[in-house]
Formats: structure tokens, sequence, C-alpha cells
């Protein structure tokens, strides 16, 4: 083998480290910043941001209205009577907890639900569970709506029921003892 033929393979071989090299650094920019893409938050103040990391467990209070519902505004109906029939209403506590929403309607207008449905279903306060079958079929929801009779029927205010919910009191509720007489 020949100098000449000895440098030519040497520059050939050279050729493709170095574009297997070229080829391995741009993978790795192009990883890098698909990375760096994702870690970016969308806004830079944390208060404004969307996700989840930014945002402060404290003040993530779900949807409702701090007031009673003018006594012009008319809510939309809890479902009763009839209604309370069928697939969604198969155990007695379903039933039970909707009768005992109906009675306090401008209560639940005033309490947020931790199930988030504002955010799933668009809901804008505790009453909007009870407007369909929402509430018979989400624990939470039927909870916190059978909390909040029982504390209003103790005197408490919307105020005291809504902190009470953000402490996660209605965690003590039994449903399954709700409707037994």
């Amino acid at each position: 083998m020949t100098a000449a033929s000895f440098l030519r393979i040497s520059l050939v071989t050279m050729e493709v480290e170095i574009s297997t090299l070229k080829r391995f650094l741009l993978s790795l920019l192009a990883a890098l910043l698909i990375v760096a893409a994702y870690a970016v938050p969308v806004s830079i103040n944390p208060g404004n941001a969307v996700h989840a990391q930014w945002s402060d467990p404290q003040q993530d209070v779900p949807a409702y209205h701090p007031l009673a519902p003018r006594k012009t505004d008319a809510l939309p109906p809890i479902l009763s009577g009839n209604q309370l029939t069928g697939q969604f209403f198969r155990e007695k506590w379903q039933v039970e907890v909707y009768k005992e929403a109906a009675q306090i309607p401008d209560v639940l207008y005033q309490l947020p639900c931790y199930c988030r449905c504002d955010r799933a279903l668009g809901h804008s306060s505790l009453h909007s569970c009870f407007e369909g079958t929402h509430g018979a079929i989400c624990s939470t929801c039927a909870a916190e709506g059978a909390y909040a009779f029982r504390m209003t029927k103790q005197g408490k205010t919307p105020e005291q029921i809504r902190a009470g919910i953000e402490r996660k009191e209605y965690e003590s509720i039994d449903l399954d003892s709700l409707g037994r007489s």
C-alpha cells in the first residue's frame, strides 16, 4: 500500500467520523432544544402561568360565587321529583342528597366544588353539580352538598361552610348513611 492510498483511506475515514460527529451533535442540540421548550413556562410571571407547577395550591380555589344570587336572578333548578329516578339514582343517598340540595340552592351557589368540575365541565359553583346528574355520580359533589346542608341546618353561613369545604371537612360525610330513616 502506497503512502498516497493510505492517506486517501485516512481522509475518507476522518470524513466519515466528522460526519458522524456532526449528526450526533445536531441530534443532541435538537434534543436539548425540545427539553428546553417544555421547561420554559408560558409566562415569566408565575401568577399568570398556565403550567401546574406554577400554581399555588393555597390559592387554587375552584369556581364559586362570593355572594348570594340577586332576588331578581332565577337559578337553574336542581333536579327533583321524577327526575331523581333511573340509572343515576339507584342508591338512597343519591336521591337524598338532591332533596337536601333543593332546600339550600342559594348556599350551594356560593360554594366551590373540589372535584374540579369547574375545569372539566364548566361548572360555576357547587349548585351547578345538582342542575344535572353530576352530583349523583360524583362522591365529592355529593359529600360537599350533604355537608353544606348539615352545616346550614346548624346555622353556619355560606362563608363558614366554604371554609369547612376548603379544609375538606366534607370528607367526614358517610354518603351510605344518608336516606336511612
